[in-house]
């Protein structure tokens, strides 16, 4: 039987040594799962040694006992998804938004609420302001310095355009039919 001594950088044994790399996480975390089953220290030493504590040593034997090498792979941290912003929650605010534009975001929320969507007015907040539908504010200045001409609050006071026919314009002339 082959001695070999699990060290947290290296395998070693009384005929070499292999060494394990620091972003090598399979292989430290096989090591300290081999020296805690089948060396002669306890699981508390033996975790510590490799930088775990009790619990994390049993949840990694768990998860190698169940899937194997690939059991110990770390996965992504936090949420997998969007839990807060599901696809089906930005498309019904969206919606809203272009049924009703003028529709208040409290509205918005309000109406997804009666729905069963559990959504905030922040949320919605959030929603629009992503999707750049905001509603469009004029900026009223005064007409002296625009001159009368970009200031959309007086229609009834621009002058008639010159040379306007009352008839449909087309792209071509009307042609006489046979």
């Amino acid at each position: 039987m082959i001695s070999i001594e699990l060290l947290k950088e290296c395998i070693q044994s009384d005929r070499g040594s292999l060494p394990i790399s620091e972003d090598d996480e399979v292989t430290r975390k096989l090591a300290m799962l081999i020296a805690g089953e089948c060396g002669p220290e306890n699981i508390d030493q033996v975790a510590a040694r490799f930088g775990f504590g009790r619990q994390r040593y049993f949840q990694l034997r768990t998860l190698f006992l169940k899937h194997g090498g690939l059991g110990l792979l770390s996965s992504k941290r936090g949420p997998k998804s969007n839990y807060r912003r599901p696809q089906e929650i930005i498309c019904q605010v969206i919606r809203h938004r272009f049924l009703d534009p003028e529709a208040s975001t409290d509205v918005i929320a309000q109406k997804l609420r009666q729905c069963n969507f559990r959504i905030s007015k922040r949320t919605v907040d959030r929603v629009i302001a992503q999707f750049g539908l905001q509603k469009k504010t004029l900026s009223v200045s005064s007409p002296a310095s625009v001159g009368g001409g970009g200031d959309l609050s007086h229609e009834a006071e621009k002058p008639a355009r010159k040379n306007h026919s009352p008839e449909r314009r087309t792209r071509r002339p009307p042609t006489s039919r046979r």
